[in-house]
């Protein structure tokens, strides 16, 4: 277990976040599943709660209002020093700024945008809130990866908004690209072609870690939730792709060094 740094390299993922129907439900499944408890978190765009493990930020939760009717998913949110330039080079890239830049309170500075292909995500421009400040522990966003189509194209549009330097595996039959800052990796690109599911599209996937697989996957069904993908042995370690009762995907690992 050890502290995240304290203000990450734009273009490093610093924070997760949902946006559900039902709050105090969602809290109780992913507090029973990875034992988070809750803290208030900044309301301008309705009810919101940062999850804690040990006293320390991990992830948010916030409440969609009643007449709103979005796709349930985790949102991957990318550091930037400056919110609106990065806003701009979005738009600039083939990409689409849907809500801000705006304010949440004195804890930063957000916008949400998707890429040229449709994959949502987050930009971060930390003030008081810094983002996830616990790493390597059960419960906490360990990995970040682009499941879409195909990487080549869009792997420009994130390399010129955040300058990712990029590592392609070479294979004939696999499509997946490694995006790295000051020559450490950060996130992952991975072309899946016809197999990306059509009821999601191109989205972001967050890898919470977990101390074992196959025991956390049971327990997100005795929760409510479901079994997307069956743990399985992956390149990083033992993986289970599930969702929430509200169906938002995410991907369970009990990493290789654990």
């Amino acid at each position: 277990m050890t502290e995240a740094a304290t203000r990450r390299a734009p273009g490093t993922p610093c924070w997760v976040s949902l946006i559900v129907h039902g709050l105090h439900t969602t809290q109780n499944f992913y507090a029973e599943l990875f034992g988070w408890e809750f803290g208030p978190g900044p309301e301008q765009l309705g009810p919101y709660v940062r999850a804690l493990i040990d006293g320390k930020e991990v992830a948010g939760i916030g409440q969609l209002p009643p007449d709103r009717h979005l796709p349930i998913a985790w949102t991957t949110y990318l550091a930037t020093d400056d919110a609106d330039l990065t806003a701009e080079a979005i738009r600039a890239c083939g990409g689409t700024v849907g809500v801000g830049p705006l304010d949440a309170g004195e804890a930063g500075r957000m916008a949400i945008a998707s890429d040229p292909a449709g994959a949502v995500f987050g930009i971060w421009q930390a003030a008081a809130h810094l983002g996830t400040t616990l790493a390597g522990s059960p419960g906490t966003p360990v990995w970040n990866e682009l499941v879409t189509r195909e990487t080549s194209t869009v792997a420009k549009f994130y390399q010129a908004v955040f300058g990712y330097e990029t590592e392609a595996v070479v294979s004939a039959d696999f499509d997946y690209q490694t995006l790295h800052l000051d020559g450490h990796p950060v996130a992952s690109l991975h072309g899946v072609g016809h197999a990306l599911p059509r009821d999601r599209g191109p989205h972001w996937m967050t890898y919470f870690e977990v101390d074992d697989t196959d025991e956390a996957a049971q327990r997100v069904v005795e929760l409510g939730g479901h079994i997307l993908q069956p743990p399985r042995e992956g390149s990083g370690g033992r993986v289970a792709m599930v969702a929430d009762p509200e169906g938002a995907a995410f991907t369970i690992v009990r990493s290789a060094g654990r």
